[in-house]
């Protein structure tokens, strides 16, 4: 009789249990953080049945996040958000920018005139703020508290620029539905759920 490894169904079961064994750990962990008794798949007396436990959880542990990568800018954030105004907003990941004079996130195609004029500008609220920095350079921020996500910064950015201006759903003011209204409206399915611990998407320098 062998006493070598265990066999190959036995190895299975083995790791399996181990896997219950983590999740039951993280499981207790998290009820002692949040004061939950109940753990996925579980009823317990705040919740009343499985569904309410497992849509507690998810919510709680995971959140709705924009792929800058399958995004196309179709406007829709700004419009299928229950907040108005939506809790999409343009985020600049600076490292990427090229600092351009004629930025395309900025300007408007066939603007007459590289100023900060309202009618030079492609946002429409003017939530771009643009600084000179040294010449040829400018850096340009956005103001959170303007942006509707309409994603037109975006646009001009991704088609004539390097993309360093893309869409994320800011977690400080999101109100984490369970089933995203702006995610069902996605034509490009660019939403996806991503861990509460790690809830953005943010380009970055390859």
């Amino acid at each position: 009789m062998s006493v070598g490894c265990p066999s190959r169904g036995r190895r299975e079961a083995l790791r399996r249990l181990g896997r219950w064994a983590a999740v039951g750990a993280a499981a207790a962990l998290f009820g002692r953080v949040t004061g939950w008794s109940c753990a996925p798949g579980e009823a317990c007396a705040s919740c009343s049945t499985p569904e309410g436990c497992e849509q507690r959880w998810t919510a709680a542990t995971f959140v709705w996040q924009l792929d800058p990568n399958r995004c196309v800018q179709c406007g829709r954030c700004a419009t299928s958000c229950v907040l108005t105004p939506s809790a999409v907003k343009c985020v600049h990941a600076f490292e990427i920018c090229g600092y351009c004079k004629l930025c395309f996130g900025f300007f408007q195609p066939g603007a007459v005139a590289l100023t900060e004029a309202a009618e030079n500008q492609r946002c429409p609220v003017g939530a771009i703020r643009r600084r000179f920095v040294e010449p040829p350079y400018f850096e340009y921020t956005i103001d959170e508290e303007l942006c509707v996500g309409c994603g037109r910064c975006v646009k001009g950015c991704t088609t004539f620029g390097n993309g360093s201006l893309h869409l994320q759903v800011r977690h400080d003011r999101c109100a984490r539905c369970n089933e995203c209204a702006i995610g069902r409206d996605c034509p490009s399915r660019a939403f996806r759920r991503v861990p509460a611990a790690w809830p953005y998407l943010v380009k970055r320098k390859v």
